[in-house]
């Protein structure tokens, strides 16, 4: 399904996020660059104040001094607040935008994806992989590549004093740029890693929220509870490894570098009383020298921030590769006007290879037809309408409308008129109205007036205070199932669909309410292709053709009646449910 797994390289990092920012960037790196240059004013100045203004007494150039020191620390705070404001709010801005684009591309994923990932995971994947990329648009970067430019004008400035003790001092730095490269190869994996942990308790977490009441049904909350803590134990585990490596180089640096400050504090020492270097010349030294020492000292966190910024894009990078499951290639045809006939030529199809759960599939669905699908819990009824839902493709055998090949046609093309009402019947948090005109946002009042009382709807929101403007919770929890369900078909009432799927349409509901929605899903029927997946083989009597489904096969095939005379399976069924 996915293209071969990368990691994400610099070079595809900086055509892709630094590249289009290059304006802002670019005068990021101007900011950062006069804030280091005036940030180097102080050891400079420091020089002239030991050797010129202390030793000659010079009160003139004291003034000077200090006017020049305090405007270089106005311009570094200057600069430093722009350059804060400008690429912080540019990389949030970027971290929006990546966002949209991720939970963009999930939502063009074939369902066989959300079935095989955590709903929590993926919301991880959405908000929390993207956000380290504001180290490359960010400050992170920027300090990066301004501590190196500030490292390399100190380096200048030490080789004037005194090449001996700056060569001196590179031998270590050497050492730790060695070790660091080393490190943070180790680290990258480690971030890539505590992504998908952190994914994984996200999605367990977000289980565990949802499923609340069956947890506290089974009094189960201590199971739960150890699920949780062992996830999060490994999430510890995670950031405990990387926190050693990042201490390593952190220690490293300070062993390497307080070294190579013993070291010069003897040579200058020596050159000093040798008077081979003033004082203040020594003082420059030491203070540009913490100039360059301060960003290879930085890079231990700046290192990780990007490091993990890469792993997180790692991650998405995955998703952006995944193959889509409208593909353009593949999907190019367009529909004319829709009749609606649908046909099954030999449909096979497997969740897992070698276990095929449909198994050489064929029928006709006529244009305004009613097709029911019986059968035992588990042979084949919801897969096959799946496929005729396009949710899942056959892995061989085809299944047109109106004689086009539904693998070829563009999704969005044969969607637009297809509605559902699943068994499940998901409901959005927000109000009545807002569930109901979820498949026609743009339906008038009138419209959704009728849809309402087609489904029976106003029969309990006329009893609300609010109405339809009821708030109902979340996976509408505050409703009862019978009312979930008949918001449902309210909402497939109004998407007026050519093709519908009802599976288990009317199984929430009690007796009263299951005639009032017969009689509005028979009036949506009318004209309309549908496909039916029922226990209660009461309500499909007058279904055209019945399916009687067993082993992924067609068992049985005809109308009620002729089902009934064959004294079959169907028969079976159907007298067995009668004397429930």
């Amino acid at each position: 399904m996915s293209k071969t797994k990368q990691s994400v390289t610099l070079a595809q990092a900086f055509k892709e996020f630094i590249w289009p920012r290059r304006k802002v960037v670019f005068i990021g790196l101007v900011l950062i660059i006069i804030s280091r240059l005036a940030g180097l004013v102080l050891p400079g100045a420091s020089k002239y104040l030991m050797d010129d203004v202390i030793v000659k007494k010079d009160l003139h150039m004291l003034k000077i001094l200090l006017l020049v020191v305090a405007g270089s620390i106005v311009v570094d705070v200057i600069c430093s607040f722009l350059l804060t404001k400008l690429l912080s709010v540019q990389a949030q801005r970027l971290i929006a935008q990546l966002r949209i684009k991720v939970q963009k591309k999930i939502l063009s994923l074939p369902i066989s994806y959300f079935d095989n990932n955590k709903s929590g995971a993926l919301v991880s994947r959405i908000m929390t992989d993207v956000e380290g990329v504001r180290n490359l648009v960010g400050t992170g970067l920027v300090q990066l590549i301004g501590g190196l430019i500030t490292s390399i004008i100190s380096l200048v400035l030490l080789i004037r004093i005194s090449p001996m003790m700056t060569f001196y001092v590179l031998v270590p730095v050497v050492i730790f740029a060695v070790v660091a490269a080393k490190a943070f190869t180790y680290i990258r994996p480690i971030f890539k890693t505590r992504g998908v942990i952190n994914a994984d308790v996200t999605g367990r977490l977000t289980e565990t929220i949802n499923g609340v009441r069956v947890i506290k049904g089974f009094n189960a909350e201590e199971q739960e509870n150890k699920t949780f803590e062992k996830g999060v134990e490994q999430l510890f585990q995670n950031i405990k490894k990387s926190l050693t490596s990042t201490a390593i180089i952190t220690s490293s640096a300070t062993l390497l570098l307080g070294l190579a400050s013993a070291g010069i504090m003897g040579i200058g020492g020596y050159m000093i009383i040798q008077q081979k270097l003033t004082f203040g010349e020594f003082l420059s030294f030491t203070l540009y020298l913490g100039f360059m020492i301060a960003p290879i000292l930085q890079m231990s966190n700046i290192g990780s921030q990007l490091t993990e910024a890469f792993a997180g894009l790692d991650r998405t990078q995955e998703i952006m590769n995944m193959d889509p499951e409208n593909d353009e290639l593949i999907r190019t045809l367009q529909l004319p006007v829709l009749k609606g006939d649908i046909k099954f030529d030999h449909v096979s199809f497997s969740y897992e290879e070698g276990k095929e759960v449909v198994k050489d599939i064929s029928f006709d669905a006529p244009s305004g037809s009613v097709t029911a699908l019986v059968g035992s819990s588990g042979s084949g009824k919801t897969t096959i309408a799946s496929l005729a839902a396009t949710f899942i493709t056959p892995d061989s055998g085809t299944i047109t409308i109106d004689g086009i090949d539904l693998s070829k046609v563009i999704l969005g093309e044969y969607r637009q008129h297809l509605g559902v009402v699943l068994q499940d019947d998901f409901l959005f948090e927000g109000t009545i109205r807002e569930n109901i005109l979820f498949a026609r946002p743009d339906a008038g009042e009138e419209r959704l007036g009728k849809a309402v009382s087609a489904a029976y709807v106003d029969e309990f929101t006329n009893r609300f205070e609010m109405g339809l403007d009821t708030l109902i919770g979340e996976r509408g929890i505050k409703l009862s199932g019978g009312q979930r369900q008949r918001i449902t078909i309210a909402r497939a009432i109004l998407a007026d669909p050519k093709i519908i799927l009802l599976d288990e349409a009317t199984s929430s509901l009690d007796t009263e309410s299951e005639a009032l929605i017969q009689q509005s899903l028979n009036e949506l029927m009318k004209g309309r292709t549908t496909f039916v997946i029922a226990h209660r083989l009461s309500t499909i009597r007058k279904a055209d053709q019945i399916l009687v489904i067993e082993s992924g096969r067609i068992a049985e095939r005809g109308n009620h009646q002729e089902l009934i005379d064959k004294k079959g399976r169907y028969y079976e069924l159907f007298t067995y449910q009668a004397r429930i």
